[in-house]
């Protein structure tokens, strides 16, 4: 293949191949351990048994980055190659992607290479990739593709709406107690990505209707006016649609997409979660 857009499984996306175009889409997967099961982020993964065996589990799940090799193998595919990971603040995905790349160029130094830090994860990184397949087939130069990538992620936001906090409860940042009473309060946690590509909970809603409430509020204070946005869902479609036409009858011209989210956002949304991801201004 010419082209190359490889992601780490944080992207909601799944392989693709435009044979007419040379431009491959691939990413390298996250590996969920829960209790005694490594739960291997591919297109084989079964979101829900992954999500049943960690509602059963009683201790604390973690998550494996890609490795150097991962990323490797897929560099070796392509002429010129665009790499997207999960903000480093959150995972060492990137420094692993980088790695990689100097490995590789060692070996092709023909090769263009680029790994960029999305500082974001899921749906932000699902548009972007859906631009740079654009730019490509536009003929647009990889220097400039590049900068457009970069560009894209400075002005794109993110926000998601938790209903399930098992995971925050088992990891020992919510109490058991206040777990226990979100839970069965029917409270949802409101929360965004921060520019540094941090995750900052910023609010609590009682109910999805008022969870969709704030995440367009939060749409709106931070300069969404109507153009693309993307929601990824766990194993929640109804408040996915309701989500999304809730935006279009507050900005009519949004094009809006809907996906439903791989392993790793699964484990950090849990079922129920929302992410919703939006380009600001015109």
């Amino acid at each position: 293949m010419k082209w190359g857009i490889v992601t780490d499984s944080s992207c909601d996306l799944f392989a693709s191949v435009d044979e007419k175009n040379q431009i491959s889409i691939s990413s390298v997967p996250f590996v969920i351990n829960v209790g005694e099961k490594d739960f291997v982020d591919s297109e084989s993964l079964d979101i829900p048994e992954m999500l049943d065996a960690m509602e059963q589990e009683t201790q604390a799940s973690r998550t494996s980055c890609p490795s150097p090799d991962a990323w490797l193998t897929q560099f070796e595919k392509a002429d010129n190659i665009i790499a997207l990971t999960i903000s480093s603040n959150l995972s060492g995905s990137y420094n692993s992607a980088q790695l990689a790349k100097d490995m590789i160029k060692e070996k092709h130094p023909e090769k263009q290479i680029a790994v960029i830090d999305s500082f974001s994860t899921g749906p932000e990184m699902t548009m972007c990739v859906e631009e740079i397949l654009n730019q490509i087939k536009a003929g647009t130069a990889f220097k400039d593709i590049v900068n457009f990538a970069k560009e894209f992620f400075e002005r794109a936001r993110i926000a998601f709406a938790l209903c399930s906090f098992d995971n925050l409860v088992k990891n020992g940042r919510l109490g058991r107690m206040s777990g226990f009473l979100a839970k069965h309060l029917r409270m949802w946690g409101i929360g965004i990505g921060s520019d540094e590509g941090t995750i900052e909970v910023i609010g609590k809603a009682h109910g999805p209707a008022k969870a969709i409430k704030k995440l367009l509020s939060d749409m709106e204070e931070r300069g969404f006016v109507g153009g693309k946005a993307s929601i990824s869902h766990c194993q929640n479609l109804k408040q996915a649609e309701s989500l999304k036409e809730r935006i279009l009858s507050k900005w009519p011209t949004a094009d809006i997409s809907i996906m439903p989210t791989r392993g790793l956002c699964s484990y950090y949304a849990e079922r129920g979660g929302l992410i919703v991801s939006f380009v600001t201004g015109r």
